[in-house]
């Protein structure tokens, strides 16, 4: 069967925002998700306002929010994988996050966010007349956070906020790897003498954390006059992926299941980042987390000789990036009042031999004058490895973002 994945592989034409790491963990947000975020290359964890809202790196970031923040975030993406002499081109439609955060005065700030960690997803169909055989490969892996935090400034030291978030992790995990007949070439009156019968491995399992109910980050913030900085320590925590393997021959024969619970050790992680705003409105910012990978990432593997394990490294994301912010005032002209976004980052994956190098540019408009924006980030970048058995990949991307701000709870004319 190892004839079989590697054909599979090289023939078929991807539906997938990434192939890296599709066996273990598939593909890993920048933490954030975010339009606002993707237009300034995933920098400015570090920046406060009125309408910031919720990182999931740094909570301690909307103890400065003043208002209510709701953020809504959808992404598009094309992706390109080439290897030797294949290249293949598809698109992705996500929603990365969305977040929500309620300041409550001196009792510091609450907030909520639903957050795509990580995501494999894979449906193609392939034939091969030469040996007469046709597969179909399909992942479907999703690993979501629900995120809760609180954020409070210090009463005696206003310019310093602390902030707290716990990660409740929920998702699924599903995998089809199909080998069935090529009945392509016999007449449709022969075809009742053929055989018929079609070979699955099939895998599904929910994610959990093991022996917690979440992991957490802690974080500090200080604020400055002209420079803000934040770092944060998020706790390490084991992944529990409880598998049901069945293997069937055709629909109606199935082999009992096996079962099976894979654990991925993930380590703790550290971050920190800067916005430094000069000129009122510019802002200049950098953010960088690491993550110090020991172990290797058991994959799903099960039958047909698949590899066990994926081979990790330390991991890490450096990104920086510049924001002018629009002015807020509304009889301002209208080209006044956009934010403009730019910026630049590099990934080491946590996969070996793995890395990414991407851009972006992106705006804010803003929708009436309850502060509403509407966020457009363009981004893209290449995936490169040193590793014959992974595809370099490039691709582009669309985020979209709707910001929503309110004063909740307040008459009006406060």
């Amino acid at each position: 069967m190892k004839k079989f994945i590697s054909a599979l592989l090289c023939v078929s034409s991807f539906s997938f925002a990434s192939m890296i790491g599709i066996d273990a963990l598939g593909e890993e947000q920048i933490a954030g998700g975010s339009a606002a975020m993707a237009g300034r290359g995933f920098a400015g964890n570090a920046k406060t306002g009125e309408a910031e809202g919720v990182s999931v790196v740094n909570p301690a970031r909307q103890g400065f929010d003043s208002k209510v923040v709701m953020n809504l975030n959808f992404l598009l993406d094309v992706s390109t994988a080439d290897r030797s002499n294949s290249h293949y081109t598809t698109n992705n439609v996500s929603m990365p996050s969305m977040n929500l955060s309620f300041p409550m005065g001196d009792f510091g700030t609450i907030g909520v966010s639903l957050w795509q960690h990580y995501a494999s997803s894979i449906r193609e169909d392939v034939e091969n007349e030469e040996e007469d055989w046709n597969s179909r490969i399909e992942y479907q892996s999703s690993l979501y956070e629900l995120v809760p935090t609180y954020a409070i400034r210090l009463p005696f030291l206003r310019p310093v906020s602390l902030g707290a978030s716990a990660h409740f992790v929920i998702g699924s995990f599903t995998r089809n790897l199909m080998l069935g007949p090529d009945n392509s070439e016999i007449a449709e009156k022969d075809s009742w003498a053929t055989n018929n019968a079609v070979v699955s491995d099939y895998v599904t399992g929910d994610w959990e954390i093991k022996n917690h109910p979440a992991y957490y980050t802690f974080a500090a913030q200080y604020r400055g006059r002209m420079a803000s900085y934040f770092f944060s320590f998020t706790t390490p925590f084991t992944l529990r992926n409880e598998l049901e393997y069945n293997f069937r021959f055709s629909e109606t024969d199935t082999l009992a299941p096996t079962h099976y619970t894979r654990e991925i050790k993930v380590p703790a992680m550290l971050a920190t980042g800067v916005n430094y705003r000069f000129s009122k409105r510019h802002n200049l910012m950098a953010d960088i987390a690491w993550r110090a990978w020991e172990h290797d990432v058991e994959n799903v593997a099960g039958s047909w000789d698949m590899a066990k394990v994926t081979k990790t490294q330390s991991d890490f994301n450096i990104s920086v990036g510049y924001q002018r912010d629009g002015s807020d005032i509304f009889y301002d002209a209208y080209w006044d009042r956009i934010t403009y976004r730019a910026g630049v980052w590099y990934k080491s994956w946590y996969v070996e031999n793995v890395s990414e190098i991407g851009g972006s540019i992106g705006a804010g408009f803003p929708l009436g004058r309850k502060g509403t924006m509407l966020d457009f980030a363009i981004q893209g970048g290449v995936r490169l490895t040193d590793d014959d058995r992974n595809w370099s990949e490039s691709y582009i991307g669309i985020r979209l973002g709707l910001l929503g701000v309110g004063s909740w709870g307040k008459t009006r004319g406060q």
